[in-house]
């Protein structure tokens, strides 16, 4: 059995299974997070029925009682509140990550068996076996050479059974059972490594700034929801927005430039894979996904999207979208210097970096401007951009003016970004999922990944600004969002002011729903926006749905799909179908 393995299994706690007294989680966070910038160990706990400050102190004082007895650091541990429950973190060092996550559930085992006058183990046992897994765990090969790495100013990449030290052709990785007394340093070093994150948008700017890197002429990778891929080969396919996909990447020794998108999940669930990227761009932040590892508003989410700012490398540049109040508003907290962007010279942070001869960039005159401190460049005309629709999809000017601002603290030359920005599509090549456009019988028909209100509202705001005769829509949604969330999600898709729209089943997705009530609630949402029961119609699949659009379509018309399933049948569909021409 693998050491990871043994470790996984070494305490197993009988934790009381309460409603009013949950612990909703705990996890080794193996590098930089929202509660600081070293790994270590964090629980969230729901509360119901009890006074919430009142179990938050009773479990840190049992942590804090724990952490003396191994003679780990107190100093750093944290206490997060949220509405209905707390977390709790605190650091700890590399080799004692699966011991600091124990701590966490011992110290809730004993205030949940307390608080509701359970029997339980005494203390003294739960130290006892504290102790043994903290010795089990240790390794001061591992510890050692974290900490030097960290001096020689080098990243690393940590799993339960690897070290890798560098990055992509600059890396080496040994098992953690096995690593050597003294490598090779001056083989090791990092490649230029970019972070993506945000609620919308981050794909393609993900794939924007790897498609950069190629076009410098380096071996360009990227990690992304989708897939991972390393010049043009895709490694593997699946969400690889987490750890997983950044170590598939970077161990790599082909790469020679780098794009994590980094997810909200990935970065709760385990912290940030890097500690020394050179750009980190966070394109915006919505409402999504709340309510999970204790992230219940909008300011939460975007405090933890902020993050990346920790995984940066000294002089690393941290990009913000200056448009976006909640990024705005999360940046100001820890008083960061970023790199903004925005759609107007006017806007209040731009003027202020522009005066202060600070990198940034913005659009002008219908031009993309960036500036490095020293130098103003009218890079591209926005009409020049595919992506952007002529301006229409503005959207994606932002996308466009972070990925060059990311491309420029890369390294890589205004040649390569001018290049990337003039000839980069919506289409299933460059950009599959999003707004990808095809001609049908004389029609325009979008294809898009839109599935929450921000980027429902993005794309259908950027279409409705496109001449139509006829506008066709078809929606699905997965069966876990509630009844409100659908109504208000399909709502959106007004702004497009359709004449008709397909309300499809999607049967993967049903999550817990009755076959036909997601399309029932989506076919009432559109009743209640004044659309007549004869020009909303059903689909039993998105391909089914997507094959009714194209059969009543007209030249002239105009289409979007919302797809989240059984994309490539729908393009097949739609290749297949007659062209204008014919």
């Amino acid at each position: 059995m693998a050491r990871s393995e043994e470790l996984q299994e070494a305490l197993v706690l009988p934790i009381p299974q309460n409603p009013g007294l949950v612990l909703d989680g705990c996890r080794r966070l193996l590098g930089p997070n929202l509660y600081g910038p070293e790994p270590g160990a964090v629980g969230d706990c729901l509360v119901a029925g009890h006074d919430r400050d009142e179990v938050l102190a009773l479990w840190s004082g049992h942590v804090r009682h724990f952490l003396g007895t191994l003679g780990l650091p107190q100093a750093g541990l944290r206490l997060r509140p949220f509405d209905g429950g707390g977390s709790l973190y605190f650091p700890a060092p590399v080799d004692q990550l699966f011991t600091a996550a124990y701590v966490i559930e011992a110290a809730w085992y004993l205030t949940a068996t307390g608080l509701l006058g359970l029997s339980a183990m005494a203390p003294e046992a739960l130290a006892t076996e504290l102790t043994r897994i903290s010795a089990m765990e240790r390794s001061p090969d591992l510890a050692a050479l974290v900490a030097e790495v960290a001096r020689r100013g080098i990243d690393r990449l940590l799993d339960d059974d690897a070290l890798t030290l560098g990055h992509g052709a600059g890396s080496a990785t040994w098992a953690t059972d096995a690593l050597p007394g003294s490598p090779d340093w001056a083989r090791l070093h990092d490649i230029p490594l970019a972070l993506v994150t945000g609620t919308n948008g981050k794909t393609t700017t993900t794939r924007l700034i790897a498609a950069m890197g190629a076009a410098a002429g380096k071996v360009s990778g990227l990690s992304s929801t989708e897939f991972v891929k390393v010049g043009d080969e895709v490694l593997d396919r699946g969400d690889y927005s987490g750890p997983a996909g950044a170590r598939l990447l970077l161990r790599d020794k082909r790469l020679e430039v780098g794009v994590l998108e980094v997810a909200r999940g990935g970065i709760l669930r385990r912290g940030l894979p890097v500690t020394r990227a050179r750009a980190a761009v966070v394109t915006n932040v919505a409402a999504d996904h709340l309510g999970q590892y204790g992230i219940t508003t909008v300011p939460e989410l975007a405090e933890v999207k902020l993050s990346v700012h920790r995984a940066l490398a000294p002089g690393g540049q941290l990009i913000l979208n200056a448009d976006d109040p909640m990024v705005v508003e999360a940046a100001g907290a820890p008083r960061l210097s970023p790199v903004w962007f925005s759609l107007g010279a006017g806007s209040a942070l731009i003027r202020a970096a522009r005066a202060a001869a600070l990198p940034c960039g913005w659009l002008a005159d219908g031009m993309i401007h960036l500036s490095d401190g020293a130098e103003e460049t009218a890079l591209v005309a926005v009409e020049e951009v595919p992506l952007t629709l002529g301006g229409a999809a503005r959207y994606n000017i932002e996308n466009a003016l972070a990925a060059a601002l990311a491309a420029r603290a890369l390294g890589l030359p205004d040649t390569a970004i001018r290049k990337v920005l003039t000839s980069f599509r919506s289409d299933p090549t460059d950009n599959p999922g999003r707004a990808n456009e095809f001609a049908v019988k004389g029609a325009r028909v979008f294809v898009d990944f839109a599935h929450n209100p921000h980027s429902i509202a993005a794309i259908t705001s950027a279409l409705a600004a496109l001449p139509a005769k006829r506008r066709f829509a078809l929606i699905t949604h997965a069966g876990d969002r509630s009844d409100e969330d659908i109504a208000a999600l399909t709502r959106g898709l007004f702004a497009l002011r359709p004449d008709i729209v397909v309300a499809a089943e999607n049967p993967k997705y049903l999550r817990g729903r009755a076959p036909g009530e997601v399309p029932a609630l989506i076919r009432r949402a559109c009743r209640d926006c004044g659309l007549p029961d004869d020009n909303i119609l059903s689909a039993t699949s998105p391909a089914d749905g997507a094959g009714k659009i194209v059969a009543h379509l007209q030249p002239g018309d105009l289409a979007l799909l919302l797809v989240h399933d059984e994309r490539a049948a729908i393009f097949d569909l739609l290749r297949a179908a007659p062209s204008p021409a014919a």
